[in-house]
């Protein structure tokens, strides 16, 4: 751990106001120490192997807060001995960039990697990215960039094509249980108090955290402050709901609370809460969340919890982000009221969202099935010498507009995935497929 229970500049700051957060003080300065993301790290995995071959790539680690984004990248700085520098998207410009680039082309002269990692590399703007390109591809740096958006709406194609982008899923809570055991027992301030935790503390520290180890330390740090300086402590769940409520008193677009809210708006948006849902986008814009962000997350619910219970909504979903782009703020505001409210006001429907998460269930079980000759495509005469596209039923030649075909691959069993609902739209679709698969549905 960063922080050891004989150190004594912690002991120093802790009488004072210098104390580093719980967070940052147990960060783990080995690789041995980092918990989670096996599929990384472990043995013979991607990252480790990077490391023994000593050659370490530029990347993106793409995750959502507190998932180590930030402590993976000074690991790896650590081991391969490399260089490391650290900035904000949010408060550094082209200048610092340039400053970085200069000591890595001194580096490289004397042998030696440099790695910049760039946090919230998404606020970057294309010019800030652009002046990236070249240092990566020469070598001059090794770029590691952290974000909590899809990389592939905020990162430049030509920077991204030159990173691997690296997926980290939230901590389970398995892995924010040895977290917290291990904060306890190791952290330089915690394990020199007596500190009891009473019924479900434990619990309500780490179901709370939503996979972020860093809102968990956060929340505890919080809870142990509420004594001051008592050296014997009884956290109570009192004292850890008090601590979750203070770090939700201000909006923080870098931050859990950050998450949060969006969840609470998309919540409020499947329940058909047009009310609830506008306050919460009232707060993300007021803490001066990106306009953009919130129109992309109504184009997801649009398809995802309304579908064909009104087809309109993913083409006021997706019109609407077009319009942020084209207005800005602070008219892009109005846009998304206006967007907000019809999604809200909306039939719903997860009928499309259900039948997608079947089909793909049973083709990553029995694997994509080979295509019928009648439905194959006779693109060339030879195509058509070997019966592609034979006995194929014209359905607009039927009065109807249809006919009874099997669509299925031959060794599949035709089955229902998309089981429409009686809300709005859907029930129309429900009717017709009753009618035209009456066998089906």
């Amino acid at each position: 751990m960063t922080a050891k229970k004989n150190d004594p500049t912690i002991f120093q700051q802790a009488g004072g106001r210098n104390l580093p957060p719980l967070a940052d003080r147990v960060r783990p300065t080995i690789l041995a120490d980092f918990v989670g993301h096996e599929h990384l790290v472990g043995p013979g995995h991607l990252l480790q192997r990077a490391l023994e071959t000593e050659s370490i790539f530029s990347m993106i680690f793409w995750g959502p807060p507190g998932s180590g984004k930030t402590t993976l990248a000074k690991l790896l700085a650590r081991h391969s001995q490399a260089s490391f520098h650290e900035i904000s998207a949010v408060a550094a410009g082209v200048r610092e960039v340039r400053g970085v680039l200069k000591a890595g082309r001194s580096n490289r002269e004397l042998g030696r990697k440099t790695i910049l990692f760039i946090d919230e590399i998404h606020r970057f703007n294309k010019a800030q990215q652009d002046a990236l390109l070249h240092a990566v591809e020469d070598g001059t740096i090794i770029l590691i960039g952290a974000t909590t958006e899809n990389p592939s709406f905020e990162v430049i194609g030509p920077l991204l094509s030159r990173c691997r982008v690296i997926r980290l899923l939230p901590y389970t809570d398995e892995q924010l249980t040895a977290m917290l055991d291990r904060a306890l027992a190791e952290d330089v301030v915690l394990s020199r108090r007596e500190i009891a935790i009473k019924g479900n503390v434990r619990r309500l520290l780490i179901e709370s955290a939503g996979g972020d180890a860093r809102k968990m330390f956060n929340a505890l740090d919080i809870a142990v402050g509420q004594h001051g300086r008592k050296s014997v402590i009884t956290l109570t769940e009192d004292h850890v709901k008090e601590a979750l409520q203070q770090r939700g008193l201000l909006y923080d677009r870098a931050g859990d609370y950050h998450y949060d809210t969006i969840s609470a708006f998309i919540k409020s948006l499947r329940g058909s809460d047009p009310d609830a849902a506008v306050y919460w986008l009232a707060v993300m814009l007021e803490g001066g969340e990106k306009p953009e962000f919130i129109a992309r997350r109504l184009v997801i619910l649009a398809s995802e919890d309304i579908g064909n219970a009104d087809p309109q909504a993913l083409v006021v979903a997706t019109s609407g982000m077009q319009a942020v782009h084209m207005v800005g703020m602070p008219e892009s505001g109005l846009i998304l009221a206006h967007v907000t409210t019809y999604l809200a006001s909306a039939p719903k429907s997860n009928a499309a969202y259900q039948a997608l998460k079947g089909a793909t269930s049973r083709v990553k079980e029995d694997g994509a099935q080979t295509v019928p000759l009648h439905l194959r495509n006779p693109a060339t005469g030879l195509m058509a010498t070997m019966d592609y596209g034979k006995d194929y039923a014209y359905p607009h030649d039927e009065p109807e507009h249809f006919i009874e075909v099997d669509y299925f691959p031959e060794q599949m069993k035709p089955q229902v995935f998309y089981r429409p609902t009686d809300q709005g739209h859907e029930k129309f679709i429900r009717q017709r497929l009753e009618k035209l698969w009456s066998g089906r549905y």
